[in-house]
């Protein structure tokens, strides 16, 4: 049987429009026959993800992107997401844009929660968030960074405009005669350290003899307290302190007016008696200086004694006269 021309034209015309479906179909990279979901999700900014783009669950190919346009004029995205239904996931899953590589590209991603809310359906807008590519994560690094950086060199460019202010050139001056002087001072230290190596060089013999005594010395101070240490230097104060408790309680008799020593410090008059017979005694002793022939009176050959005539100023009128008055 012969076909017609209107018959081939038809079956060309429709064999065509077949092709032309898996065509688009596989330039989608979504499955013609293949039962799926479509899911949408809105973003403020894409980053140039494309349609087809792969669409994953933990890393595996669940499905693709297949639309992305304008959602009103608040300039906002809607992308439309194809899935598969070979995995159930809860409506409050998370549609995350996230970058594929280190030089660029998009892809998106669904987070799975796994929770007691209903499982996402066909035409369901999933939550959107965009994950921080590598380049935003060392931009917002960087950024504290930078101001940091800036702002140090923004200190230091300060502090040199201080520094310049201040070195002035009487300043300069200033500081370039202290750093002569030190240079000089540093050199005197030079030879001051030169002339006492000279001067150790010298006196090296001296200064070993020194050395010696000194540890001789020390041997002896070494051996002295050893000696201190096994005498019996604790008995030794114990009858010290004997006697010193000894003399106390002598003072203390004393002070009492026990003893001899005790009615003489206590009793006045015994006092005052021994100072009268004393000061008596004196004019005595004075008295016979004075005039011996009224006490010793010798004759050798017989001759009469001569009368005493009493002298004017004589100490026993005068210690008479001096009674007198105190009896007065």
């Amino acid at each position: 049987m012969k076909l017609s021309r209107e018959i081939k034209t038809g079956i060309i015309v429709v064999a065509g429009i077949v092709a032309l479906i898996f065509g688009l179909s596989y330039l989608k990279s979504s499955a013609l026959f293949e039962k799926s979901k479509t899911f949408y999700a809105v973003y403020d900014d894409v980053g140039g993800l494309q349609p087809g783009t792969k669409v994953t669950i933990n890393g595996f190919d669940v499905g693709n992107v297949t639309d992305i346009r304008f959602r009103d004029g608040s300039g906002k995205l809607l992308v439309t997401l194809t899935v598969t239904n070979e995995f159930e996931f809860s409506s409050n899953s998370i549609a995350e844009l996230f970058d594929t590589g280190i030089i660029g590209g998009k892809g998106v991603q669904i987070v799975p929660v796994l929770d007691n809310a209903p499982p996402a359906k066909s035409g369901d807008t999933l939550q959107s968030k965009i994950k921080p590519g590598l380049t935003e994560l060392v931009q917002q690094k960087l950024t504290p960074l930078q101001m940091k950086v800036e702002g140090a060199v923004s200190n230091a460019d300060s502090l040199l405009m201080n520094v310049n202010q201040i070195l002035d050139d009487p300043t300069k001056k200033q500081l370039q005669e202290t750093i002569t002087s030190l240079n000089q001072l540093v050199k005197s230290f030079k030879t001051s350290a030169d002339n006492l190596n000279v001067l150790l060089d010298n006196n090296k013999m001296q200064l070993d003899s020194s050395l010696k005594n000194v540890s001789h010395i020390t041997s002896n101070f070494s051996k002295l307290s050893d000696s201190l240490v096994n005498s019996d230097l604790g008995g030794t104060l114990t009858e010290f302190k004997t006697t010193v408790n000894k003399l106390n309680a002598i003072l203390a008799k004393i002070e009492r007016g026990e003893g001899s020593l005790g009615k003489l410090h206590q009793d006045d008059a015994l006092y005052d008696n021994l100072a009268e017979a004393s000061k008596e005694l004196d004019l005595l002793l004075q008295d016979f200086r004075l005039n011996p022939k009224r006490y010793v009176n010798v004759s050798v050959f017989g001759k009469k004694q001569k009368e005493y005539t009493l002298p004017e100023d004589d100490p026993a009128e005068q210690l008479d006269s001096i009674q007198q008055k105190e009896n007065q």
